[in-house]
């Protein structure tokens, strides 16, 4: 991925990264307020050599010391030196358990030891540290003194401890370092929604965008209809609102369709999708206004023969229509309903059959398509989606060219690819691709003037198609106008 589409992502899913940092600096508050306060005390003990004082003695004095810090170190947390201590400040605690709260440590190239204690009991912390520095000085004096010597002297000790620095009462606690935790709980917070952040993205397999069309097909996009919730109230919005943005999204689709297949000479399309409830037919009906409104001759077929939505859409009789025609129950002149005011024409599915892929697949469907495409400058066919049922791929073949129509957010990359290639085993061409349902707000918003992004997923065909359905609240049904 490039770098603008890791900025996608962190606007598309920024609320996600907030609350993940939000509860990680409150998981580090809560563990920081739920931890017993620690406090350290630090005693310094002056490691020294006994010398005559001239300048070889005092060297090699030093370098003698130096050397034997380490090994002080490495002293005090033995119960040599420990034992003493639990049995002056009565802690009542074996040695090792003493020995978990106390650190000595040289500094490089000095004669310091310090040796710090933490404890939940700051008096306590800076008694333990005084008492080891004691405890230490008096151990080593005994193991570095030697036992006798050959003069009848008293033996001295080479090495003295001298405590550099006592201990005092620590006013506040090392631990738990509330303003590091929470910093480090928002870091963490932070790594995790940007991890889960890009995780989603990588795992969504919907188009979302023109990008995501144009990385699994070559098939050029006609144009983008923004998603509007009020489409079931109004599926005609080129005729009920023609100013409004949406409808001039249709006038576009509708311009760039007649640069479509220059060299094709009759002008008829298969309106078709990979799944449900993706917007085909309100896209079929709305551009057959359009076209209709740019002074062609249209014909709008509704050829949907499982689940007919148009005669409902355009408020025209629906009894008698396609199917009627192809079984010879009817004449083309007697079913074909004028509507508007513009050139637009009419017809309706008729009754459901039990064959429809045979009924659009039969040499009289081939002879009508005919018949329009001689009497009509435009036929739009609105058609069943792909997936489902085989419907749109056997009269896209016929009629030369279709149209797929994938819904922002709903149809998965992989569907709208199997509905391409089903078109394409049959030989038929796909002439382009319309956007619908394209959000208007985030990181994927659609202008008006550019395109939008992707769709989603579920076709069980014979369940309710959300956005092709009857409205439930209309208005009074339209009159045909002659």
């Amino acid at each position: 991925m490039e770098l603008r589409d890791y900025i996608r992502i962190l606007r598309k899913s920024w609320v996600m990264i907030l609350i993940l940092a939000l509860v990680g600096v409150a998981a580090a508050a809560s563990v920081s307020i739920v931890q017993t306060p620690k406090f350290s005390a630090t005693a310094k003990v002056f490691v020294s050599t006994q010398s005559t004082g001239t300048t070889s003695d005092l060297a090699q004095g030093n370098s003698f010391t130096v050397q034997r810090v380490k090994t002080y170190s490495d002293l005090v947390a033995t119960p040599i030196v420990l034992l003493p201590v639990i049995a002056s400040l009565e802690l009542g605690i074996p040695a090792d358990e003493l020995a978990k709260q106390i650190t000595a440590a040289a500094p490089l190239d000095t004669s310091i030891i310090e040796i710090t204690v933490i404890d939940t009991d700051p008096v306590r912390a800076a008694d333990i540290a005084n008492a080891t520095s004691l405890s230490l000085t008096a151990v080593v004096q005994t193991i570095e003194t030697p036992a006798s010597t050959t003069t009848g002297a008293e033996p001295v000790s080479p090495v003295k401890l001298t405590r550099a620095q006592e201990a005092t009462v620590p006013s506040a606690p090392v631990s738990p370092n509330v303003p590091l935790n929470i910093a480090l709980g928002l870091l963490v917070g932070l790594a995790l929604g940007v991890g889960a952040a890009v995780l989603r993205q990588t795992l969504d397999t919907r188009i979302r965008s023109e990008r995501d069309v144009e990385q699994i097909t070559d098939i050029p996009i006609l144009g983008g209809i923004v998603f509007d919730a009020k489409a079931s109230e109004r599926p005609l919005i080129v005729h009920v609102d023609p100013r409004s943005p949406r409808a001039e999204s249709f006038r576009t689709l509708r311009t760039n369709l007649q640069f479509l297949d220059v060299g094709r000479t009759d002008r008829s399309f298969v309106i078709t999708s990979s799944i449900q409830s993706e917007g085909k037919s309100t896209t079929a009906a709305n551009l057959a206004i359009a076209l209709a409104d740019s002074g062609a001759r249209v014909l709008l077929i509704d050829a949907d023969l499982r689940r007919p939505k148009m005669a409902d859409y355009m408020g025209v009789d629906g009894t008698v229509g396609l199917t009627d025609l192809l079984v010879g129950r009817a004449e083309l002149a007697d079913i074909i309903q004028p509507w508007g005011k513009a050139k637009l024409f009419v017809l309706p599915a008729g009754q459901v059959p039990p064959n429809p892929s045979e009924l659009l697949g039969s040499a009289r469907m081939s002879y009508f398509i005919g018949e329009f495409n001689d009497k009509f400058d435009v036929v739009i066919f609105d058609a069943p989606p792909l997936l489902p049922v085989t419907d749109a791929a056997i009269l896209a073949k016929n009629v030369g060219g279709a149209i797929i129509v994938a819904a922002a957010g709903r149809v998965q990359k992989g569907q709208l690819t199997a509905a391409i290639a089903a078109l394409g085993n049959v030989g038929a061409s796909v002439s382009g691709l319309v956007l619908t349902m394209l959000p208007t707000t985030g990181a994927d918003a659609y202008g008006y003037g550019g395109y939008g992004y992707g769709y989603g997923y579920g076709y069980g065909y014979g369940e309710t198609d959300t956005l092709d359905q009857t409205p439930r609240k209309r208005g009074p049904k339209q009159k045909v106008r002659n």
